[in-house]
């Protein structure tokens, strides 16, 4: 069942007054690292119910005459090819696609820069892109002994290596399309190179996960770790605040990892460091407006085992990912869930197992579960998609779609397409559903309610093709799918 749990409104007061705050507590110039997605931020409105994707973007819009965006990219990202999961794209495609996001939104995007630098050819031709395109790029290089050994990471041969971002706008904001793409580094080069210059410049971090004021084991710490679970991140308590503070508080490895790196640039620029600890660096007030917890805990234990599923889907598919397995089990045990405690995979797996054929099922926003079995005409996606119209449409057990409409759709995938399966998939199963509405008042009726799908939960117990998981998902659907 879906319940918002999350006040956005409250966040959005609360999250801008604090990162201005932090502007003012440095004077001369400050890097804010975004950690997450600047906008599509679609993980923390599915784990925080009531949460916008789209919230961190309207805060920044009230900056935007103060400030400056650098998008940061791995190479080692781009020449592997890395794909945004929520978007299906590479990250050095997102690059471009944020770019003009940005842009459209009347957001200044000063530059690029590449990570972990190495030319390999698809880094170079990335490169070449850029150049055409008219979009400044910067390099920055693998340091040895990053991040433990800060004398020779904060010096000429360390970050005194990295090219100098060229800034204009005293907030400059440095984002990235993923995590792990180098955002704190960049940071830290360039407060290195400011200092040089002779410019004063602060650091501060703005990272809705893990949230630093709920329990390491909450559900959406976990949700989290389960996010991150091909680059192994790990939450932990903040060791550095439990010392200087005596108050327990969630971070992440990286975060405590590099501190000591922060520290000692703050260090040798400034003879002192501003924050004690990595919560310190941070600005999130996120935990502070969550109003239901076993709301947003529900939406966190579904999270992390839809993210189990889309692991074990890539291992079917070919990817050697046994180790992020592996740690996803780890969290679905720590959050005492199996996969059954998804109610619609349950439903389906008993469905499938008492007609011997894939079956799926839907959980609607109010709770209630419908069904869908295999038939010769449809696939039990399409005929869970169908049941649930009807029963959104609050239509009696008729047929939507004229049998003699779905058989020439069949034919011409047959006969003609050279498809061998003749079950219609769910986006030929809307389009006839589409054309039955034209004289057919309850395919209308059930066309009409399409937009009650959102956040809505499903589970097939079979592959699905990319199609389906594209038509699916665009409905609003939160999906799982794998063969039982």
């Amino acid at each position: 069942m879906y319940k918002v749990g999350f006040d956005n409104d409250k966040y959005l007061q609360m999250q801008s007054a604090r990162i201005k705050e932090r502007i003012n507590e440095f004077g001369g110039k400050l890097y804010l690292e975004f950690g997450g997605k600047l906008f599509d931020d679609y993980h923390a409105s599915r784990v925080l119910p009531g949460f916008q994707p789209d919230s961190k973007l309207q805060m920044l819009l009230q900056l935007k005459d103060e400030a400056e965006i650098v998008i940061v990219i791995s190479a080692e990202d781009i020449e592997k090819n890395k794909v945004r999961g929520d978007l299906g794209i590479t990250y050095d495609q997102d690059v471009f696609r944020l770019i003009k996001e940005f842009e459209s939104r009347g957001l200044f995007v000063g530059s690029v820069v590449l990570t972990k630098y190495n030319p390999a050819p698809k880094v170079l031709a990335f490169e070449e892109k850029m150049t055409e395109a008219g979009i400044k790029f910067y390099r920055h290089y693998i340091i040895e002994g990053y991040p433990t050994n800060t004398a020779a990471i904060v010096s000429d041969a360390g970050f005194g290596k990295n090219d100098f971002i060229e800034t204009q706008r005293r907030l400059v904001v440095i984002t990235a399309p993923g995590p792990g793409s180098g955002k704190m580094a960049t940071c830290l080069s360039q407060l290195y190179h400011e200092n040089k210059r002779g410019t004063k410049a602060g650091y501060a971090k703005f990272e809705t996960f893990p949230i630093w004021n709920i329990p390491l084991k909450h559900p959406v710490n976990l949700a989290y770790e389960a996010a991150t679970a091909d680059l192994n991140d790990v939450n932990m308590i903040d060791p550095w605040h439990l010392q200087a503070y005596g108050e327990t508080t969630v971070n992440y490895n990286r975060d405590v990892e590099i501190f000591p790196v922060l520290k000692a640039t703050f260090d040798k620029i400034y003879d002192h460091c501003p924050y004690k600890s990595p919560t310190d660096m941070g600005v999130n007030m996120a935990g502070n407006c969550i109003f239901d917890d076993e709301a947003v805990s529900d939406a966190s234990n579904n999270e992390i085992i839809r993210r189990y599923y889309s692991a074990l889907v890539n291992k079917k598919r070919g990817a050697k990912n046994d180790e992020e397995i592996y740690k996803l089990e780890l969290l679905m045990n720590d959050a005492n869930l199996t996969v059954d405690s998804r109610k619609c995979v349950a439903v389906s797996k008993e469905l499938a197992a008492k007609t011997g054929a894939p079956a799926a099922a839907i959980e609607l926003a109010n709770g209630k579960i419908i069904t869908g079995k295999t038939s010769d005409l449809l696939g039990c996606a399409s005929a869970c998609l169908l049941n649930t119209l009807k029963e959104l449409a609050g239509i009696d057990d008729v047929t939507l779609i004229d049998p003699d409409i779905i058989k020439p759709i069949q034919a011409l995938k047959t006969d003609y397409l050279g498809a061998r399966n003749p079950r219609l998939h769910t986006n030929e199963v809307l389009i006839a559903l589409s054309i039955s509405a034209v004289s057919d008042e309850n395919a209308q009726r059930a066309c009409d309610r399409l937009a009650d799908l959102n956040n809505s939960e499903m589970h097939c117990s079979s592959m699905l093709s990319a199609v389906d998981e594209r038509v699916i998902k665009k409905l609003g659907i939160r999906l799982t799918y794998l063969d039982e």
